[in-house]
């Protein structure tokens, strides 16, 4: 899939990630920690739930998770539709009927902070068993929607297409993954995408100002 996701981007998907995550990880990481609009009171009630979730745990992966958890609170998508759990002694038959059938993390156990194994799931299938870290994980699960051609859903829509933008830098002037809806336009660029620059934006305007 790595290399599937080159041929089709010119882009190394997880060197790219890292490369992101390096240079963009802790300054956007604290920006959605610190928030602290009105508007925004569930990002705090997340970050006291991943407090617990988290205990001691550091590392850069779990870095991404919180990225990951605090972006999707902050544009306001459903972490269920990206991540699906399941127990830890589960038998695939079993869940397959209960996946979704766009691409998914399948997390064994309650959380992503404690499972041990991550899975892919695409079209109610689990098509990769075992995968080690959760940033390989996220990176496979986003390169899917690129190599088998399948549009975000638009439950996911602005959290995979700022994942897109600034992350993976994938920046088209034109065109969108996001799945078309009827009666409604479609625009260059998501404007909640855009709400969270420019809100980033400001915030290190006022930090470091």
């Amino acid at each position: 899939m790595d290399v599937h996701f080159k041929q089709l981007t010119g882009i190394d998907l997880k060197e790219m990630f890292l490369a992101s995550l390096d240079k963009k990880g802790a300054r956007l990481l604290k920006f959605l920690k610190t928030t602290r609009t009105e508007r925004k009171k569930q990002v705090m009630r997340a970050a006291a739930k991943l407090d617990v979730s988290r205990g001691q745990l550091e590392g850069c992966s779990e870095d991404v998770k919180d990225i990951l958890i605090f972006l999707l609170t902050y544009i306001d998508e459903r972490q269920e539709v990206m991540f699906h759990h399941v127990e830890e002694s589960f038998l695939a038959e079993d869940v397959v009927d209960e996946l979704p059938v766009i691409p998914c993390i399948i997390v064994s156990g309650p959380s992503i902070y404690t499972s041990k194994m991550f899975m892919l799931g695409i079209d109610r299938q689990i098509t990769t068993k075992h995968i080690p870290t959760f940033i390989s994980a996220l990176c496979m699960m986003f390169c899917s929607f690129y190599c088998f051609n399948i549009h975000y859903p638009v439950e996911l829509a602005s959290t995979l297409e700022f994942l897109q933008r600034c992350f993976f830098i994938i920046n088209p002037d034109k065109g969108t993954k996001v799945e078309s809806r009827k009666n409604k336009k479609q625009l260059p660029i998501n404007p909640k995408v855009l709400t969270v620059i420019t809100d980033l934006a400001d915030h290190d305007w006022r930090t470091n100002s």
